[in-house]
């Protein structure tokens, strides 16, 4: 990521975020709000340290000069296989007013639109009040519905609601990170959340359907969770305990993505983010067993710092480390990529 974006991301994200040289949770243990791993920070290391675990095996005897980077996604066609995730809440994640002059609406523009342009797609937050979930809709309406609304796993009419507004942005596929059950501060505004058993996920999937949309699933660490969704009707997983953020002493990503793939096998496709930080990390977990990874707080730095540009400038940084590890590991497109690979 360019040198100044990160210098500016770390003046205005001040008391919020350190934009450490290595993102990987240890200076920010237990603050949430803001961009820290909850409790001791233990979740949000073991997606760092996991990922950091996983070494590649270096081939240069081999035709693979110009790898192609590029993918499709449940219709999506991608640059290469990452997506913004899903974070909002600027004012209270990311830096107060006094010090961060970009608001949630232009926080949204950036990573939609910084997405678009960078020929990815981009994800939308939610949150109890209006203005986190309506700057990511203005956004992907700006986007000409090029982007990804993610909405968290409500209780009542609330949800059906707000599924209903998500839907009307023209989006092609709605998120629900059910691994934001357990935030109990959203009880305690007034918004419950709650986990969703098999049929209530068959009924939300069936709600999304039948707007013209498909359904992803952020949240899952089970074999077993991943074969409830497929049975609900869900269309995508993404393998995530949501940054380390709502469950103190959880795996990280990579230590539970190769049995949940195998279990699902080519039924639907899995996504999978924590701790990605370069185009290598991308490789890594598509190595073990993942169609396209989800990235969170890289991208927030570089909306925060940069606005469209430095997200632009972010995925061509992604984009020119994912093509030299493949090209040193030999693989000449995404669907080459395997555990053969591994070291």
């Amino acid at each position: 990521m360019d040198k100044e974006v990160r210098k500016i991301a770390k003046e205005r994200m001040q008391g919020h975020c350190r934009v450490c040289p290595q993102c990987n949770g240890w200076a920010c243990s237990g603050e949430v709000p803001g961009m820290g791993g909850i409790g001791s920070g233990a979740s949000f290391r073991a997606n760092v340290e996991s990922l950091a675990k996983v070494k590649l095996a270096m081939s240069c005897l081999h035709g693979s000069v110009q790898p192609d980077t590029s993918t499709e996604i449940l219709g999506i066609r991608l640059d290469i296989p990452g997506m913004a995730a899903p974070i909002g809440g600027v004012a209270f994640n990311m830096g107060d007013s006094s010090q961060n002059p970009v608001d949630e609406a232009a926080y949204a523009d950036a990573i939609i639109l910084g997405a678009r342009n960078s020929g990815i797609i981009g994800c939308g937050g939610d949150g109890v009040g209006a203005v986190i979930p309506e700057s990511a809709f203005a956004a992907i309406r700006k986007a000409d519905g090029w982007g990804i609304p993610f909405i968290k796993p409500w209780e009542g009419d609330f949800l059906w609601n707000r599924l209903s507004a998500a839907a009307s942005t023209g989006c092609p596929v709605i998120g629900m990170d059910v691994d934001a059950a357990g935030l109990v501060t959203l009880r305690l505004q007034g918004r419950p959340v709650s986990p969703k058993n098999p049929k209530e996920l068959k009924e939300i999937a069936e709600f999304v359907h039948a707007r013209g949309a498909k359904f992803m699933v952020k949240g899952i660490m089970t074999a077993i969770d991943a074969n409830i969704a497929i049975d609900a009707g869900v269309d995508a997983i993404v393998v995530s305990n949501h940054g380390g953020r709502v469950l103190d002493g959880a795996p990280g990503g990579a230590e539970v993505l190769p049995g949940i793939a195998k279990a699902v096998g080519h039924r639907i496709p899995v996504l999978a983010d924590g701790g990605v930080r370069s185009g290598t990390d991308v490789l890594k977990m598509l190595a073990l067993g993942a169609d396209a990874v989800l990235i969170g707080r890289p991208f927030s730095i570089a909306a925060i710092g940069g606005l469209t540009e430095g997200v632009m400038d972010y995925v061509r940084e992604l984009k020119i480390n994912l093509t030299s590890a493949m090209a040193l590991t030999g693989c000449t497109r995404v669907s080459d990529i395997s555990e053969s690979i591994l070291s």
